[in-house]
């Protein structure tokens, strides 16, 4: 099974059944955050919604059509992160994640965007990524922006987020942009900072 390290504290592994349980748990904990901007909260109300999600991922995996990954921070799962389905005639697909509320700031979801982008550019030899988000979700939003993504525009009213619809920033980038396991490179008083 697939699996990256993200240092001596985390950890990306392939979502396999028996993880249901704490994954299903973790979301619980994190409903009310998760449902500002995750469509899929509400119908994921026990362990087997968790575990047949999972399935879905592994089959998506043996298809050869994007994946799931769990995120691990010391030893416990802290989130997932994935490709989304993938255009294998246009090399391109897009990028979704989330980290547990209590966890955020430790750059655990920038590491493993990171080594995801490195995954699909250098090993799975794809020329685009997308990564969209929702535009008032400023913490998601900074990720792309972390890792040198070029914000292509706004697609309005985009994704019905329960009662309402919501503007998505869509960011992108190419096969020929991507700098592996670096960020984006600025100037800042006369200095690089990564």
């Amino acid at each position: 099974m697939w699996s990256c390290s993200l240092g001596p504290d985390a950890e990306l592994r392939l979502l396999e059944e028996r993880h249901a349980e704490e994954l299903f748990a973790l979301t619980d904990r994190n409903r009310a955050y998760l449902r500002e901007w995750m469509p899929w909260v509400d119908p994921t109300r026990t362990a087997d919604d968790t575990r047949k999600f999972i399935r879905g991922t592994m089959e998506q995996f043996a298809r050869n059509d994007g994946f799931v990954a769990g995120l691990w921070h010391a030893g416990r799962i802290a989130g997932s992160i994935g490709l989304h389905k993938v255009d294998w005639g246009n090399g391109a697909t897009s990028l979704g994640y989330w980290v547990s509320a209590d966890l955020q700031g430790k750059g655990l979801a920038t590491r493993a965007s990171r080594a995801i982008v490195d995954h699909a550019f250098r090993e799975l030899k794809l020329n685009r990524m997308e990564i969209r988000c929702g535009v008032e979700n400023k913490k998601s939003r900074r990720i792309p922006e972390k890792l040198g993504f070029k914000l292509e525009g706004v697609a309005r009213q985009a994704e019905k987020l329960y009662d309402r619809f919501i503007d998505v920033a869509v960011y992108s980038m190419l096969a020929s942009e991507h700098r592996p396991g670096g960020e984006a490179a600025e100037r800042s008083n006369g200095r690089t900072v990564t």
